[in-house]
Parts: C-alpha cells; sequence; structure tokens
C-alpha cells in the first residue's frame, strides 16, 4: 500500500510540475507615464480585463512602464528575455517604443505583438512582428475618401516630429493623387511641446482648403486648439491615434467637429447590427466602463484586447509542438500567429499569412467626429 500511495505521489508530482511548467509568461512595455500616458494608461488598463489563461493555460502578463522613452522600452525588452524568459512579449503605445522593442525582439527571436501601428520592417524584423492596430495606410483612406467625396484640393498637414507624424504624413501622401488634392504644409512639433504657434501661422498663411493633424492622444489636440484659436475654419481631420475622451477634455469646445478614422468599438452602439465585430466590441465597451467610469472607452484599450485574443489563438497550435519557456515555443507561437484566421476582435477581423502580419480589412475603420464633447459615427 506505502509502495503504491508513494507512486501516486510522484506521479501527481510529476503532473503538478508538468502544469507548473505550462504557464506562459507575457511581457508588456507601456508608456503609463511620460508624454504618452493618455495612450499608455488605456492600454494598461486593458489588462484588468482580459481572461487569466491563454489557451486553456495559464498566463502571466509582466506588465513595466516605460515612461514612454524608446531606450525604457529596449530596456524592458532585453529585461523580458534574459531575464523573465518570456514567452512572448507586447508593446508599447508609441511608434519610436515599439520599433525599439521590435529589434530586441527580432534579435532573440521572440514573438512580439505591436500595439501601434509601424514603419514598414525590414524580414527579419517582420518574421517576428504582428501588428495589431490598423495599418496607417487603411485608415487614413477612410479620410481621403471624405476629402474627396467633399472636393477638398489642398491639405496643410501638421504632425508629430517622430515615426508616428512620419508614418501619417506618408500614407497620406502616397493616397492624395487617388484623393485628388495637394499636400501644400508639412510642419512638424514635438511630442512634449505646449505651443505650434509658429507652426499654425505657416499653415494659415498656406490657406489650405482642410488640415490633416498626424498627433495622437492628447498631445493630437494641440494643433486643433491653436488653428482655431487663429480663426481658421476648414475641416480639421487626425488619425486613430486621437481616438479617446482625454484628447477631448483637453481640447474642450475647439476640437469640436474634429474628424478622424478609428476601430468601431468606439461607437459599438451605433454600429448596424450586421456589423461583423458589433458583438465583441459592446462586450468589451460595457465591461470596460464598468471598471474605469462611464465614456471611458477609446481604442487603445482595444488594441490590448485584441492582441490578446490573437495570442489565445495561437497558444493552442503551439503548444502541440512544445512547452512554454523554450526557444521551440516560441518559434511555433510565431508559425501559429501567422497562421490565425477570422479572429474577431474589438477593432476587426483579423486573417493573418505570411505576407501579412496585421491581417486587418476595412471592417476595420470608421470615420467618426466630435459632437458635443462625444465621438459619434459619422453618417
Amino acid at each position: 500500500m506505502n509502495r503504491r500511495l508513494l507512486a501516486a505521489l510522484a506521479l501527481a508530482g510529476v503532473f503538478a510540475a508538468t502544469a507548473a511548467s505550462a504557464e506562459i509568461t507575457v511581457g508588456v512595455s507601456l508608456g503609463s507615464t511620460g508624454p504618452g500616458s493618455s495612450l499608455g494608461i488605456p492600454y494598461k488598463n486593458a489588462f484588468q480585463l482580459v481572461p487569466k489563461t491563454l489557451g486553456g493555460e495559464p498566463v502571466k502578463y509582466i506588465i513595466l512602464d516605460d515612461q514612454s522613452k524608446p531606450d525604457e522600452a529596449a530596456k524592458n525588452a532585453r529585461k523580458f528575455v534574459t531575464e523573465d524568459k518570456v514567452d512572448a512579449m507586447m508593446g508599447s503605445n508609441g511608434v519610436p517604443s515599439a520599433v525599439a522593442m521590435i529589434q530586441v525582439a527580432a534579435e532573440n527571436k521572440t514573438p512580439m505583438i505591436a500595439l501601434t501601428p509601424v514603419p514598414p520592417l525590414s524580414p527579419d524584423r517582420l518574421h517576428w512582428t504582428f501588428v495589431v492596430p490598423q495599418p496607417t495606410e487603411l485608415m487614413m483612406s477612410a479620410v481621403v475618401e471624405h476629402l474627396k467625396a467633399h472636393g477638398a484640393k489642398s491639405v496643410g498637414y501638421i504632425g508629430f516630429s517622430d515615426t508616428w507624424g512620419d508614418l501619417v504624413h506618408n500614407a497620406l501622401q502616397s493616397l492624395a493623387p487617388a484623393g485628388g488634392f495637394k499636400i501644400i504644409t508639412n510642419e512638424r512639433y514635438a511630442r512634449a511641446d505646449t505651443s505650434v504657434t509658429g507652426q499654425v501661422l505657416k499653415i494659415m498663411a498656406a490657406n489650405p482648403d482642410v488640415v490633416v493633424v498626424g498627433g495622437s492622444g492628447t498631445g493630437g489636440a494641440l494643433p486643433q486648439i491653436a488653428l482655431r484659436e487663429r480663426g481658421y475654419k476648414g475641416a480639421i481631420y487626425h488619425n486613430h491615434g486621437t481616438v479617446n475622451l482625454a484628447f477631448i477634455k483637453v481640447g474642450g469646445k475647439a476640437v469640436e467637429g474634429a474628424i478622424a478614422p478609428t476601430g468601431a468599438l468606439i461607437v459599438a452602439e451605433e454600429l448596424p447590427a450586421s456589423f461583423p465585430t458589433k458583438k465583441v466590441s459592446l462586450d468589451f465597451v460595457k465591461r470596460y466602463e464598468s471598471s474605469f467610469g462611464a465614456g471611458s472607452r477609446n481604442a487603445f484599450a482595444g488594441y490590448s484586447y485584441d492582441g490578446v485574443a490573437l495570442l489565445n489563438a495561437a497558444v493552442p497550435v503551439a503548444l502541440k509542438k512544445a512547452k512554454p519557456g523554450t526557444p521551440e515555443f516560441r518559434e511555433a507561437l510565431r508559425a501559429a500567429l501567422e497562421n490565425v484566421k477570422n479572429i474577431i476582435g474589438t477593432h476587426g477581423v483579423y486573417n493573418m499569412s505570411a505576407s501579412n502580419h496585421n491581417g486587418l480589412d476595412d471592417r476595420g475603420r470608421v470615420l467618426v467626429d466630435v459632437s458635443n464633447g462625444q465621438w459619434r459615427l459619422m453618417k
């Protein structure tokens, strides 16, 4: 009897060890402080709402603040791979910070879920990176369609003096011929700037039909406020990096009428019943606002949630080939992410492939505007 008991205990120990080794570890770096915090905090909040498992296995999220600084994001990423031995990384809420993490992920062959749009990547970096947000060109195409429909012929541009400002400008420039307009200014400002008076005066002198802002978060409100204070009467368009409540709180009446592309979760209640993401978006918005207050919905928290959904779909496939915590599992997870299909998130329907590590289409974007202090679906 004692031998049988000992054998049973030993077997139980083996199963316990196997279960423990099956825990999946994900490193998350976000700018919850610094100039990008109005985005980073919602990204972080979403992790309070995600499941405690991935593919049915327990998951541990190690969430670090990168202070909205690329060097800190890279430092966090190196810690994840060298000390925490993570199976995947997620981050960050700023393009430069995400690019810094991507480099570390590629060097260490670790799957990277980018939570912000990124510039075109070299093949070695793209191999390990999967991008959750809609590509900038996809989102700005909605703006360009609206510009063309309303006969705009000249566009003034002002954006961040970093990779994000470049991404928005380059997308707009590539779409300009099809839209039938010319970009006649390309003004820039830093994320931490508190004034854009000089840049706005140049835009006013050029007198464009409309202005497009390549900022994000609360920083995206600065040019709009300055333009309205100087008497600019034309339409002002933004991008999907500005669609949150903080933008409206900072801009006040000056941002009334601001137009931007975004994922459908922002206006989930206004979507037609047949819209593919409506059910998921509504559920997420209800739970998010229950936790963080009425009107707190934002696109950024949805990106975190969708990134977790992609991992959840890929993990069961990877587990059939290797155990978490090993190079083999990381490669299996990367391959599985590359083949996820029809994953309905809060922002759209994801269909990955070897040549497309984003997988979203036109179902991932709508146009919204600020009306009476709220983001509303444009009809």
